[in-house]
């Protein structure tokens, strides 16, 4: 893999993740890893074509978390290189069919693409996971999970981003936690009694309109190698349900 690190920070993280994740998979094209100072951008992708860029907040590129973080972002382009449906599937389309004929609030739109993010984000973690130990991504999931209960922040989330918190709503943060459970038991990484189970009943909790338990069978569920007709379907399925559940 040929990366590139362009700004203050070390590019050591990044080199590391790039090692690590060559021990099973590699990128064709070149990554150009952008480190920006604005902090509440944490982590984002685009594909062009001939390279991908990653730019990663300065304070997200200095953390413990700088290595996976890279580490999920370059098996988002892996995922891209391999036309994986979850990343070929025009976001845009897939609501537009959700959604014809229905009236939905601005901050409920947000909140459809962050449901879409989480889906490719099940995909590409499917390929952190088989690279890199879980430890770090359970303390992240944990943690973000227990910020958006009890310190709602007063911005929503730029689509695209790695991130749990989610604005005021008690409804996301809900499918939020679906999510966050839904990935941990894709891959066995914790056990029943986990601090992240209490965590996620409590966000169920202050949402009852929510289904959380379908939002994470959904998640949970999603076959490794789907058509494109079958994701198509499934993200157009989550996202109705979201839009009439709430």
């Amino acid at each position: 893999m040929d990366v590139r690190v362009q700004g203050p920070a070390a590019p050591d993280p990044f080199l590391s993740a790039a090692d690590l994740f060559e021990t099973e998979y590699d990128l064709q094209w070149p990554v150009r890893v952008y480190v920006r100072a604005d902090p509440d951008e944490r982590t984002w992708t685009a594909h062009y074509d001939e390279y991908h860029v990653l730019n990663i907040s300065r304070q997200a590129a200095t953390s413990a978390m700088a290595r996976e973080l890279a580490l999920h972002e370059f098996s988002h382009m892996a995922r891209n290189e391999e036309a994986h449906p979850s990343h070929t599937q025009s976001t845009e389309e897939a609501l537009y069919l959700a959604l014809t004929g229905r009236s939905v609030e601005r901050r409920k739109l947000v909140h459809c693409y962050q449901i879409a993010n989480h889906m490719k984000d099940i995909y590409a973690d499917d390929i952190t996971l088989s690279v890199a130990p879980a430890d770090k991504l359970v303390y992240f999931l944990e943690s973000q999970l227990a910020a958006a209960i009890s310190d709602r922040p007063s911005l929503p989330p730029r689509p695209g981003l790695r991130r749990l918190t989610s604005g005021s709503d008690p409804e996301i943060t809900a499918v939020n936690a679906a999510f966050a459970l839904a990935l941990v038991e894709r891959h066995g990484l914790v056990d029943p009694d986990h601090r992240l189970y209490d965590l996620a009943h409590a966000a169920a909790d202050d949402a009852p309109t929510v289904g959380f338990d379908s939002f994470r069978r959904r998640f949970r569920s999603l076959v490794e190698n789907p058509t494109e007709s079958d994701y198509r379907k499934a993200l157009v399925d989550v996202t109705r349900e979201y839009a009439a559940g709430t």
